[in-house]
């Protein structure tokens, strides 16, 4: 049982390594666009070039023919989008709460805020009134589900560390990490360091604290 543990250990340091590479051809696709679409960063904000800039003006849809042209339909259910933001703060005001309360006392690192809710789309000049409000409103409500996923994932790390029998279609971050169903033993021997083994996400604290200083203005 020992040995097939060890085999584990060795399975799942490697998938770690490969999304360690995914993210940085990530960052290298990122890097990429900088150049391709003409911007790059200056005190922490994208400027895009003077001439791109006038570009974007000129593709600008208008607001009134923006809102003519879309489907009657579309048009009234905005307001069933619009009001799923009061228990989307709500929530918001919630984990933030448990995560600063609780988080020091498990030991726990606290998830940024700023790395997962990320307001930068709204202010590209291509964009009319609605579309901005529309980006805007879409960055915090997906931005914030991640950032309750972390919480919530870092959470379980802490209190249940263990994979489940059957495949999830989408594990969150500190899956990896967990202890495989059944393995009784090594639950009994690692649980302690599993639920303390956050020395990944210390790592990428200056990264991340990087990134948050660069939230794009993509308007300048």
């Amino acid at each position: 049982m020992r040995r097939k543990g060890a085999s584990m250990n060795n399975t799942t340091e490697q998938l770690l390594h490969r999304v360690e590479g995914f993210q940085a051809e990530l960052g290298r696709s990122l890097k990429g666009n900088e150049q391709a679409f003409h911007y790059q960063w200056v005190n922490g904000k994208a400027r895009f070039e003077a001439e791109i800039r006038r570009q974007h003006q000129k593709l600008r849809v208008g607001l009134l023919p923006y809102i003519l042209h879309s489907r009657l339909l579309v048009v009234l259910t905005m307001p069933l989008i619009y009001v799923c933001v009061i228990p989307l703060v709500a929530l918001d005001l919630v984990v933030s709460l448990y995560q600063a309360v609780c988080f020091p006392i498990y030991g726990i690192p606290k998830v940024s805020r700023g790395a997962s809710i990320v307001f930068d789309r709204g202010r590209l000049r291509y964009l009319n009134s609605l579309e901005r409000v529309n980006c805007i409103y879409c960055s915090y409500a997906n931005g914030l589900c991640a950032y309750v996923t972390e919480i919530a994932a870092r959470t379980e790390q802490h209190w249940c560390p263990i994979k489940h029998a059957q495949r999830l279609q989408s594990p969150h971050s500190r899956y990896a990490h967990f202890l495989d169903y059944g393995d009784a033993e090594r639950y009994r021997r690692e649980i302690e360091h599993v639920r303390r083994d956050f020395a990944d996400v210390e790592e990428q604290k200056p990264a991340e604290e990087g990134k948050s200083e660069h939230e794009a203005d993509g308007n300048a």
